[in-house]
């Protein structure tokens, strides 16, 4: 039986009404993204038609979801709402703390001892509260999701940007920040601006090298990192029901590269056949019998144009390989024009490692796929000429794969498989030589790829494709190879061509595990201690951030004008911070230290204007915390894109940062900065940017009159003792402004 199956049900069962109420009030079909979010109201069956990109709206998820690294400050926080249990069912996965550098068990063994503190913290906080614990080794989040709690029709949030991965499975799932998890853990509503709708048609099928994964590099391309913004990505039509649900899932999961709220696909047969497939035929049972509200209304996907507000059409008849990159995921390159773009930019083309699996691409069938063509190495007399990982996504997955053979084909090919979890994808990589600094390239089956990302090295070029073609630019050892076109010369001086890979959709003789790694909590947990070590480095308790003084706020120094992109990773870094993500102070010190400096090209380099020397960025900050003084940060276009992390949020309330001024934003850091009691504020022109000196003084005026949609105005007071002011703009709505005169949301939440 599947878990929470009495949850599912009751969820569908109000299907027939709420979403009859919907149709009522907005006059027209439904697409299925919006059947889900009507049927999820927190005020029930809806009563007005909600506009897109405009009304601020409460929901009431089915579930929350946490991985290690950030179920940390989730919890620390909800320890704070005064609740014995967790409102809706949840779970917290520990995957982002393994570091890959050996193999999967001596990675693994060294992750348990190293971590001790933070996974008995996490073990007996889930224990207390009622929440799902997956211990080290079980897998990456999002893939333990959709083996086990993802469903047809369903609402979740996760504190991971790649929490949309459960699209695959037909869910609205959305990655946010600890604070929003923490108020529905306590059952409180869940707010979200209602979003725009982007419809995907697929036509078309699949073939030879082409796979899913190539469906959101191309999308990809053409939206770019800040086109999905503030909009959910509906797939359909028969080239989407032609792909297989794990294959869903992994265009679902890469739509965070496209800044989508989420994306998601309507129900078929390849959902009934993974739910079968992984011991849920209750959950398929039941979806069969609730079909017609699990897919949009019919007249939608007839005519588009006439319900989305943005349409594109793939062929995946004659969709070509992509490949992805450098430093971003959305510069989209077909595999045929790869060699000569590569050279075009001084790109390397020896490929160093090729590593597939992580959360966006380690299914069974993706990496039955990638085996097809390591065991072509051995026939035809080949030798792989790069490195290669493996990093399953699930240990269900990984003992399926062990049974089958695949981990000894690998092994043939002198594959590395590392332990289910993200390790390099998220720059849990103890890469040899990455110190060293130099250029070259890898490619990857990852999501994301930005500079220094994956193992520490900023002339490190990471090129995203499918496990398919990152197999295939290993064994060739060049980015410029084209296996659809391109022959290699074997170990006997013969010229070979690689056949396309095959695979299966779901192993024939079904999924195997003999420990998938869940605990489940006491039913009652009054009794269990949560012990936080005072000395401890890893783990800290929070204490509540100052309310606002109810004045304008004034003498703010320029913390850093960050050029150009400056994402989660820029503002907090991952890799070797991880293990201060449960100690606030400690992660401090990573402060935008990956930003560049606008006045001077470095980073982690910036003007203290109170010794006018040049510092790194956490020590200037503390010197103005010190002094009582407060900062502002200013940014570029789609600042804070990226992770969910809200330490990126929380490091500089928490260091005295008062406000953050930039271009535009991401969706979550945005929420996450008006969660911790921040002003995430917009240039009203953005040419405005431009006047900010590294020597200003900001006043920000008109707080006292703070209200949604009112702009607000910062004066720049400049060394020479001129002026300027100028406009700038917010999307705080009434509840969000009471966050930050309270301080924070949570500090609203235990009043």
């Amino acid at each position: 039986m599947a878990f929470d199956i009495e949850m599912i049900a009751a969820r569908y069962s109000q299907m027939e009404a709420t979403i009859t109420a919907a149709r009522k009030v907005v006059g027209r079909p439904l697409t299925l993204t919006e059947k889900i979010l009507y049927n999820h109201l927190w005020n029930g069956n809806a009563t007005e038609s909600f506009g897109r990109g405009k009304d601020y709206v409460d929901f009431a998820p089915d579930r929350v979801a946490m991985q290690d690294a950030t179920a940390q400050m989730a919890l620390l926080q909800f320890m704070q709402a005064g609740r014995k249990k967790v409102a809706v069912p949840s779970t917290v996965h520990c995957d982002h703390l393994i570091t890959a550098k050996d193999e999967s068990g001596v990675d693994l063994n060294f992750a348990v001892k190293e971590n001790k503190e933070v996974y008995d913290f996490l073990s007996s906080v889930s224990n207390k509260y009622g929440i799902g614990f997956w211990k080290p080794g079980a897998g990456i989040i999002h893939q333990v999701v959709l083996e086990n709690y993802a469903f047809p029709g369903g609402m979740m949030i996760g504190t991971d940007s790649h929490t949309v991965n459960a699209g695959g499975l037909g869910m609205i799932a959305i990655g946010v920040g600890g604070a929003d998890a923490c108020d529905v853990m306590a059952g409180l509503p869940w707010e979200l601006k209602w979003p725009k709708a982007i419809g995907v048609k697929l036509t078309g099928k699949l073939n030879g090298w082409t796979a899913a994964k190539d469906v959101i590099l191309k999308v990809a391309g053409i939206l770019t990192v800040k086109g999905g913004t503030g909009a959910i990505v509906e797939y359909f039509g028969p080239g989407a029901e032609s792909l297989s649900c794990t294959g869903k899932g992994t265009i679902c999961n890469m739509g965070a590269e496209i800044g989508a709220t989420t994306s998601t696909f309507g129900y078929d047969e390849s959902m009934e056949r993974y739910l079968r497939s992984t011991n849920r035929s209750d959950v398929a049972d039941l979806a069969n019998k609730y079909k017609p509200h699990l897919t949009a209304d019919p007249e939608v996907y007839a005519e588009p144009e006439k319900y989305f507000d943005q349409v594109i059409e793939i062929n995946l008849d004659t969709l070509e390989p992509y490949v992805n990159g450098p430093f971003t995921p959305d510069l989209a390159t077909p595999i045929s024009k790869m060699k000569e773009e590569a050279a075009k930019n001084g790109w390397p083309l020896k490929v160093e490692v090729g590593l597939i699996g992580s959360c966006t691409n380690s299914s069974y069938e993706d990496i039955s796929r990638a085996a097809s063509l390591a065991k072509q190495v051995a026939d035809k007399g080949l030798k792989t000429k790069a490195e290669f990982t493996i990093t399953p996504g699930s240990e269900l997955v990984r003992y399926t794969i062990q049974r089958d053979g695949f981990i000894n084909t690998f092994n043939q090919i002198g594959a590395k498989v590392f332990s289910n979890a993200c390790g390099p994808c998220i720059g849990m990589w103890s890469r040899v030589g990455a110190e060293k600094k130099e250029k070259n390239t890898i490619v990857h089956s990852f999501n994301r790829n930005f500079q220094a990302r994956q193992d520490g090295n900023p002339n490190t070029y990471a090129f995203v494709a499918s496990p398919e073609i990152t197999t295939a630019l290993a064994i060739a050892g060049d980015l410029g190879f084209n296996p659809l076109t391109d022959t290699l010369t074997n170990e006997k001086g013969e010229k070979v061509k690689l056949d396309p890979p095959t695979g299966e959709e779901l192993p024939k003789k079904g999924f195997a595990v003999e420990d998938a790694g869940f605990i489940a909590p006491a039913d009652d947990g009054s009794a269990v201690q949560v012990i936080v070590d005072p000395a401890s480095s890893r783990l800290q308790l929070l204490a509540p951030f100052k309310p606002w003084e109810g004045t304008d706020i004034k003498g703010l120094k320029l913390l850093i004008k960050a050029k150009g992109k400056c994402t989660t990773d820029h503002i907090s870094m991952a890799g070797p911070w991880l293990k201060f993500r449960g100690h606030l102070d400690n992660i401090s010190n990573n402060l935008l230290i990956g930003a560049t400096n606008f006045f001077n090209g470095k980073t982690n380099e910036v003007k203290n204007q109170l010794n006018g020397n040049y510092e790194p960025v956490p020590q200037t900050q503390r010197a103005y915390k010190a002094q009582g003084i407060g900062s502002i940060v200013v940014g570029d276009e789609n600042y804070g894109e990226g992770s969910s992390r809200e330490h990126a949020a929380m490091e500089p309330r928490h260091l005295g940062v008062r406000a953050v001024l930039v271009k535009s934003f991401a969706r979550i850091h945005e929420t996450n900065l008006k969660k911790q009691g921040m002003l995430a504020l917009t240039f009203a022109n953005k040419d405005d940017y431009d006047k900010i000196l590294e020597d200003d003084s900001i006043d920000v005026v008109g707080l006292t009159s703070f209200a949604e949609g009112k702009p607000l105005a910062l004066v720049l007071n400049h060394k020479d003792g001129s002026k300027d002011e100028i406009q700038v703009n917010h999307t705080y709505n009434a509840q969000q402004i009471e966050w930050f005169k309270a301080g924070a949301a949570l500090n609203l939440m235990k009043a």
